[in-house]
């Protein structure tokens, strides 16, 4: 079923909940980043608009710079932004630091019920602290790190033979890293219609990031934990376990066998261009690059599969999260205005038409709904990946945090430096000295 067949499935009316003109009509200004779903968020915003009767205006900033222009923008009690779709690991500090308002009275007040929407974005994009029903925004977009491969090379017949003869079993998207290796070695440097190609596109880059967002996609599904879930921030053991030192290391080999050349400093944009001009066999990446790749000319009309991330040597599964929520921004002098916009986008028809635009939703009455699976190629490994995610620390300090990570790991992985012990045991130290300094050791 396509996309327009699950708005009439879940049974909602283009034209239903429509709301009140307002009694003052405000101009809105909503941050996010410049990416296709932001692009998106604009057409579908002109029904609020027509709806509502205030005027929607966007700030969307390029996501290398994202982070530090919005923080800035939010640290300095500026008045830009009225709504904010912010990074998931930002909901600790925005909310400790008054940038967000609280939403929970405003939920209530409204029938918007958390249990509603996806779990693991409530506990993502929405609570601080994690695990407590104290709401700083609402899920806005879904994503998660996920797998894409050149469906149409894994499906010729003599790369199949040979597949099969060489490592013993079938040539198809992998189920654990063990198979991912295999198959990123075996079409490394191989001749694919006169053109060199290479085994996969991994997340390298430096300067914010990228790389911890990629190693990390596998230190999961090799044991790697935050803290001892016994005893808050007590790291030792845990960020550098025996499975989190063999996954760090499996990272490394994976870049040093298998990448394209210049792989050094890559993120989305750079795996994204990758994919599409035919070099790599697979890409990591977030699943909002999905809908381009259905639409573009060289890699969609089923030459492009999907694949959830993964399992690990001793068969645990999961997948970096990505994907923010949409919060109200604490020094908005139009606060009334931007919670309309919330309310508006809240509604499952709209939510069900974000879906069919090439936004994420995370509402279940669109995910869960049983034509889901079928209104994309994508549909059910976005559902498979979002049922297996973890995420990074959403600290006030996460910025500190990942900054240490940012170093340690492109050090070992990229720059060849020391051992992924030493990377592990290095990072357990930068941590505990920032959990010190804030008073949480």
């Amino acid at each position: 079923m396509n996309t327009k067949g699950l708005l009439a499935a879940i049974g909602l009316a283009a034209g239903a909940g429509v709301m009140a003109p307002a009694a003052q009509a405000e101009d809105l200004t909503l941050c996010w980043a410049s990416w296709d779903p932001a692009n998106a968020l604009v057409e579908l915003s002109k029904d609020f608009e027509a709806e509502s009767g205030h005027s929607m205006n966007f700030e969307f900033v390029p996501w290398p710079n994202f982070a530090d222009r919005m923080l800035n923008e939010l640290n300095s009690g500026g008045q830009l932004c009225d709504l904010m779709i912010g990074d998931s690991q930002w909901i600790g500090g925005s909310a400790e630091n008054g940038h967000y308002i609280k939403l929970n009275d405003f939920f209530d007040a409204n029938g918007i019920k958390m249990d509603d929407f996806i779990d693991a974005t409530v506990v993502g994009y929405s609570e601080w602290p994690k695990n407590t029903p104290n709401y700083w925004a609402l899920p806005a977009f879904g994503d998660v790190v996920g797998w894409t491969y050149r469906k149409d090379w894994f499906e010729r017949p003599a790369l199949m033979a040979e597949f099969k003869d060489k490592y013993g079993y079938d040539l198809a998207a992998p189920e654990t890293f063990a198979q991912l290796k295999d198959i990123a070695e075996f079409f490394q440097k191989r001749e694919i219609d006169g053109k060199t190609v290479y085994g996969a596109s991994i997340y390298t880059e430096r300067g914010s990031e990228g790389i911890t967002m990629g190693a990390m996609d596998v230190l999961y599904s090799f044991g790697f934990k935050y803290e001892n879930p016994e005893k808050p921030y007590d790291m030792e053991g845990f960020v550098n376990s025996p499975g989190a030192v063999a996954g760090l290391e499996y990272y490394k080999e994976l870049y040093d066998c298998c990448t394209p050349p210049g792989a050094s400093n890559g993120y989305m944009s750079e795996g994204i261009d990758a994919f599409k001009s035919g070099q790599v066999a697979m890409q990591m990446n977030f699943a909002f690059t999905w809908p381009g790749f259905e639409n573009d000319a060289s890699v969609g009309k089923g030459k492009t599969g999907y694949f959830v991330n993964p399992a690990g040597p001793d068969g645990e599964q999961f997948a970096q999260l990505g994907g923010q929520g949409i919060s109200v921004v604490a020094y908005s002098e139009k606060q009334d205005a931007a919670l309309e916009y919330i309310k508006w986008f809240a509604k499952p028809e709209v939510q069900a038409k974000w879906w069919e635009m090439g936004g994420f939703s995370c509402l279940k009455a669109v995910t869960l709904d049983p034509s889901f699976p079928a209104s994309q190629p994508y549909a059910q490994t976005f559902l498979d990946s979002m049922a297996v995610v973890k995420d990074f620390w959403a600290e006030p300090s996460y910025a500190i945090l990942l900054q240490d990570t940012q170093k340690r790991f492109h050090d070992y992985v990229v720059a060849g430096q020391g051992t992924a012990q030493e990377a592990l045991d290095g990072l357990v130290s930068d941590w505990t000295e920032t959990f010190e300094d804030d008073g949480k050791l």
